[in-house]
């Protein structure tokens, strides 16, 4: 698309947004407010910023005091509507995150509806004992008003250098930061300044109340899909394949290349559909490269449904590489202890005060 065309559409797609949240300050569209507490985990760029490791994180610790449950979206599903995660559940009926997070919470109710007030009050109504709701990438919603905003933040792409959409990757404004109470900047370089994390600092935080924490991914040893075939433990510096159908792909390979000899990276959409054809491209690569183990994001990994479908010799070298959020300096229990504290003020009396 020639550039013009672009700043043309970038600068449409800014004023639909900037309409659309008038509207909302305006009271033409209506907000929901609930007597339950609601943290809301968004961003305002495209592509992956660690949402899911950071409800992870939430439901873990959260879910010590209490009855936590999640709602989604369901993005890339086939359904519509309302519906209930069940651990056996397909990637297609429900979506590929929300699977994965019920997965290793089974005990968790996960819940995926495009209509966030719609989903909370049918949460409220079937499972009265839930007492937090996490809801995930809402912030641009605003049809429903979290009690607590926690916005990611990707380190690599600094909102102050980009653009709204098609041109950059904002897809929403930075303006609307103000409505944050947690900044969470992940994939930080591991030699971040300190210089580095004052200027961002100062560029997001626009109200006192708001609290900013920096982090990066923190990944452990890669684990077979399938550990009944599999050929055994991956060694250093071991030749791999790369595969990925995530937003922000580049973190996960650089990743792999400090610990193993990436061969190939073979790079899918966000969300992509895994289909007999991929696999088959997966097996050619390991023809050529028979040292090679294929290895995989987690979110990619609950999608691998139909081992049926999968030749065997293909099976025997996947692998996954399970990530979590790792807090610099080691901030992680001050900001759960804040978020806690937080969700009980909200119990009693709906507000957020600065401290």
């Amino acid at each position: 698309m020639p550039n013009f065309l672009l700043i043309t559409a970038s600068y449409l797609y800014k004023l639909g947004v900037a309409l659309r949240h008038r509207l909302f300050d305006w009271g033409v569209l209506k907000q929901e407010r609930f007597d339950i507490p609601i943290v809301c985990i968004g961003n305002i760029t495209v592509g992956g910023t660690g949402k899911t490791p950071m409800a992870e994180m939430i439901i873990s610790y959260m879910s010590q005091t209490h009855r936590v449950a999640l709602l989604s979206r369901g993005y890339g599903r086939r359904t519509k509507g309302y519906r209930e995660v069940a651990v056996g559940a397909h990637y297609r009926e429900v979506g590929d995150e929300p699977l994965q997070i019920k997965r290793k919470f089974p005990d968790t109710v996960v819940v995926v509806c495009e209509k966030r007030a719609e989903g909370i009050r049918r949460i409220r109504r079937e499972h009265p004992e839930v007492d937090l709701i996490v809801m995930d990438d809402g912030f641009q919603h605003r049809y429903v008003a979290p009690k607590i905003n926690i916005v990611m933040i990707d380190a690599t792409r600094p909102v102050q250098h980009d653009r709204m959409l098609p041109l950059g990757n904002l897809r929403d404004l930075p303006e609307q930061l103000h409505r944050a109470h947690y900044f969470i900047v992940t994939k930080c370089p591991e030699n971040m300044a300190p210089i580095d994390r004052r200027i961002l600092r100062k560029v997001l935080v626009q109200v006192a109340y708001q609290r900013v924490y920096f982090t990066r991914f923190e990944s452990f040893r890669p684990q077979p899909l399938f550990p009944e075939e599999a050929v055994g433990e991956l060694r250093y510096g071991q030749p791999v394949i790369a595969m990925s159908g995530i937003g922000n792909p580049g973190p996960f390979v650089e990743g792999l290349r400090n610990n193993y000899r990436v061969v190939e990276d073979v790079r899918f959409d966000d969300h992509h559909v895994y289909r007999v054809k991929d696999m088959n491209l997966v097996g050619n690569l390991l023809a050529r490269h028979p040292e090679a183990i294929v290895v995989m994001t987690e979110k990619d990994a609950v999608k691998m449904a139909h081992p049926g479908k999968i030749p065997a010799e293909v099976r025997r070298k996947m692998y996954f590489l399970p990530i979590n959020i790792s807090f610099i300096d080691d901030s992680e229990t001050d900001f759960l202890q804040k978020l806690e504290c937080d969700v009980r003020e909200n119990e009693t009396d709906g507000g957020i005060h600065s401290r």
